[in-house]
């Protein structure tokens, strides 16, 4: 939307609501007129798509979406037969489990990938090779069905907004994948192995930038490479 010098002023907006302006000719007045462009910010929050087999946890990330501010239900499924057929329109965010009745594991992540929305696993699997091979798929990060409704909500915005999320039961696979390898093999820098380590101890991305005295930018960059090399 563009608005006068005026309407500007008397809109009383923060100067980040505006983000440029330019001059126009406009028929019937005279000389240039200097024209701001508004953003005015969706009220939709990010859209959601959940795929899970189990009825009650189903409902349960359905009620954790619904109530949280951000957060936009579009479609909950219980195969990804179902989900195919209710469409991806709208959806940013896939919460899938890894076994469902029509597929699992990396299968299941590779599926949604093909139909466009990030990926966000949350899976009761807790055996290393099905959450490192989710996260090669293209899973934008795992958590356990034990997490909070408020981490799977910060989960969840983390990944809408390209980043990864790193739970402390992924933390500790990956780093344990690392070990597993050859010197000459192992492919996680000695930063990556230490931002990995605190998360395995629970700690949160702003912690590990206190701690490190990095900035919470370097902290997700880290965590997004560490993605792109499973």
């Amino acid at each position: 939307m563009l608005v006068a010098d005026v309407a500007k002023t008397l809109a009383r907006k923060s100067a980040n609501d505006f983000v440029g302006n330019r001059e126009l000719e406009l028929k019937g007045i005279p000389g240039p007129f200097r024209a701001w462009e508004l953003v005015i910010p969706s009220d939709q929050g990010i859209g959601v798509a959940i795929v899970e087999d189990h009825p009650l946890y189903r409902q349960g990330l359905m009620q954790t979406v619904e109530s949280s501010a951000g957060l936009d239900l579009i479609a909950a499924a219980d195969s990804l037969r179902e989900m195919d057929a209710s469409g991806y329109g709208g959806v940013q965010v896939a919460l899938v489990d890894l076994h469902l009745p029509d597929g699992a594991g990396a299968e299941v992540v590779a599926h949604v990938k093909s139909r466009g929305p990030t990926r966000l696993v949350v899976s009761a699997s807790d055996d290393r090779e099905s959450v490192v091979d989710a996260i090669g798929a293209g899973a934008s990060g795992h958590l356990p069905k034990s997490s909070t409704g408020e981490e799977i909500a910060t989960a969840t915005k983390t990944v809408a907004g390209g980043g990864t999320y790193v739970s402390p039961v992924l933390a500790a696979f990956l780093l344990r994948t690392d070990r597993d390898r050859t010197s000459e093999d192992a492919v996680l820098t000695k930063r990556e192995r230490e931002i990995l380590s605190l998360l395995a101890e629970g700690e949160t991305d702003f912690e590990i930038a206190d701690r490190l005295f990095i900035s919470i930018r370097t902290v997700r960059s880290h965590l997004d490479r560490i993605r792109d090399k499973r």
